[in-house]
This record gives structure tokens, sequence and C-alpha cells, in this order.
């Protein structure tokens, strides 16, 4: 099966979003519950029975979680160059820059799996339990320094990162979560995909961020192009295994988390400069994410 007839399901619900967002009679209201629902429950449920349950062998992921990592920092680093480069407006650069590394977790645990099966899943549960703590606290940093807010409390309060932390933290000390819990989280995170690849589709938006075009289009190069030549370069030196290689790619080529939009909009950021980047980084990867992959192979 080709790279694009494996991703098709995936890309097909967010064009499923799309059109039920443009064409259904659901209003505003609606898709505003759905990703807060997504986002503070399903997701959040998916990460932690996925971490919790994960096969965590540092030894045998080393190279894996090094790859997923060094493409963050690619992608933090890089970001923060756009302040000297453009000199954007502090409000667009604290807003945008985390679009220069976020990910978005729906598609990567979804085609992870269309890669690579329950092994794929589990490998992408182990880079997501590394990287989404790296990538938030770094996010909410940004934003919280612009703010001159409470940096570790909105960490605190961050559900992605606390799920994490918790599903990770019981694995690692051995502490079994009981099976009608993990079953209940379980269900929870599976609604999650389908619903969390629908909403990714409604919240598209390319309109209203006609504002600091160069340094957008740096965010959307760094995360779309830099990042995953990192991550590739990496895998090819160190030999990683097929599996572990393509999804160290798939990881960095990632387009930008949907979260992000909630994040600036609730922490006092430019909400549209940040909706067209999550949109211009998904509908490019249309495209971007089945050549790496092909690349990856």
């Amino acid at each position: 099966m080709s790279v694009a007839l494996l991703l098709f399901p995936d890309f097909a619900l967010i064009l499923l979003g799309a059109l039920l967002k443009r064409y259904a009679r659901f209003d505003a209201a609606f898709w505003t519950g759905l990703e807060r629902l997504v986002y503070f429950v399903l997701f959040p449920s998916l990460l932690f029975a996925s971490t919790a349950t994960a096969r965590l062998d540092f030894d045998a992921t080393a190279g894996l979680l090094g790859a997923c990592l060094a493409a963050i920092a690619v992608g933090i680093v890089l970001g923060y160059l756009a302040r000297p480069l453009f000199r954007p407006d502090p409000v667009v650069f604290a807003s945008g820059v985390q679009c220069a590394f976020r990910f978005n977790s729906y598609i990567a645990l979804a085609l992870a799996g269309r890669l690579g099966g329950s092994d794929g899943i589990a490998l992408m549960a182990v880079a997501l339990g590394v990287g989404v703590p790296v990538a938030n606290a770094a996010a909410v940093y940004g934003l919280a320094r612009h703010r001159r807010s409470g940096i570790l409390g909105e960490m605190a309060r961050n559900p992605l990162i606390l799920a994490t932390v918790g599903g990770l933290g019981l694995n690692l000390l051995g502490v079994h979560v009981p099976e009608f819990a993990l079953a209940t989280f379980q269900r929870l995170g599976a609604a999650s995909l389908a619903l969390g690849l629908m909403a990714v589709g409604a919240g598209l938006r390319l309109v209203g961020a006609l504002v600091e075009k160069p340094t957008l289009a740096w965010f959307l190069a760094i995360k779309l192009l830099a990042a995953p030549l990192v991550a590739w370069l990496i895998a090819r030196h160190f030999a990683f295994e097929p599996l572990q290689r393509e999804i160290a790619v798939l990881f960095a080529a990632l387009p930008s988390a949907s979260s992000a939009y909630i994040l600036a909009v609730r922490m006092g950021g430019n909400g549209p400069v940040v909706a067209f980047l999550i949109s211009a980084s998904t509908i490019a990867s249309v495209v971007t994410l089945p050549l790496w992959i092909v690349v990856a192979r």
C-alpha cells in the first residue's frame, strides 16, 4: 500500500471536520465544546493510558527519544531566532513560536498505528510521553513570560502535562492502574483520535493572520522541513531500526498542535495567528508528511 493511501483515512477525518464545520448545522459553541472536551478530557485520558501501560525500555528507545527531543530543540532554538531576525510584534512572536516545535499528537498516534500497528503506537506513546511535557512547558513558558504570569502554575494546570507525567510516573514506579479504571481511560482515549482529527479540520482557518509574514513562514519552515531533516539525519547516522526511524521522522514532521490555539487564547495571545499557523501546517503536511515517510523508508 502506498504511503498516500496509508495516511488517507486520517486526513479524510480532518477533511470531514472541515466539511461539517462549513455545511452541517453545528454552531460555533458545539465545536468550541468539542475542542475543550478533547483537550481537557479525552486526549489526556489517551496519554495517561498510553504512558501508564507502555513498555518503557529506555535502552532500546534511547536513540528514538534523542531524535525526538533533538527535533523539539531545533524547533525551539530556530523559533527563537525569529526575534532577532525579523523583530516581530511581541504578542505575535510569543503566540506563534510554539508552532515551530509543538506537534499534533492526535495525528501522531493515528499515523503511528497505520505505520506500525500496536508497536508503532507504543513507540509513539513513549515519544509523546517525553516530548509532550517538554514542548508544552516551552510553549507555556513563552506565553507566561510574555504575560509575566506564573510559569510553574500554568504548567501545573496543563492537562496534557499532568496526564503524561502522571502516566509515566505510575509506570516507572511499577504501579498498575486497576483494570476497570484503565478500561475507562482507554475508552475515553479511543474517542479522542477521531474527534480530535475532526476538530483539527473544523479549526482550519487561513484568514485573519496577514501580519508578520516572514516570521510565520519561518515558523512553518522549521516545523515541516528543518525539524524532520534533523530527525532523519540522526536516525540515519545511528542506523535506527526501520520502524523507529519512521516514528522518529513522523514525530518531527507532524503539523503544529491544535491545542496551541486553546493555549494562546487562554493566556491572552494572538489567536488568529496561531489558528493560521496550525491550519497552514496541517494542510501543507498532507504533502510533506507522506514525502518524509517515504524518505524515512
